[in-house]
């Protein structure tokens, strides 16, 4: 039993998508609140539906993870992953790509260098609607791939 406040790992089992990464788990880092409820603490590459901040419901199991049966609140916040296309005019270089959001005061995790994969955290209050243009034009004008992993309704709606 985890006493509130201890970092643990939270992991994720879902379906490997099609030509996609091979995993079919994700382990997020999490703040325990309680006995089965912790704060997501890390944007996910691979789990949709699930962004930094959000709370998670967690069992324990035998082999002593932690794996999550379900989101219970949301933070607002949004998930969002962005790949440099290598032939285009950011290369392979996810710093780049950093560049290019840091107007909007995001932060990202890359996946590996081998796969400069970024998962970034849009906070909740941010300025969805520029993000979203600027994620557009990226992708119009060959710079990245993009996909949300996990989107809200203002999100949606901007």
């Amino acid at each position: 039993m985890e006493s509130a406040g201890e970092k643990i790992k939270v992991w994720f089992r879902f379906v490997p998508r099609e030509g996609w990464l091979p995993q079919d788990t994700e382990g997020l880092w999490a703040t325990t609140l309680g006995d089965d409820l912790a704060v997501v603490e890390n944007a996910a590459f691979l789990q949709d539906g699930v962004a930094e901040g959000d709370v998670v419901r967690y069992r324990t199991g035998s082999d002593g993870l932690h794996w999550a049966v379900g989101r219970v609140s949301s933070s607002g916040n949004c998930t969002i992953r962005v790949v440099p296309i290598p032939s285009g005019p950011l290369g392979r270089d996810p710093l780049a790509v950093h560049q290019r959001l840091a107007v909007f005061g995001l932060g990202g995790e890359i996946f590996s260098e081998e796969f400069p994969l970024i998962a970034f955290t849009v906070p909740a209050g941010a300025d969805f609607a520029g993000i979203k243009a600027l994620l557009a034009q990226g992708q119009d004008e060959g710079w990245w791939h993009y996909e949300v992993g996990c989107g809200t309704d203002e999100w949606w709606s901007a």
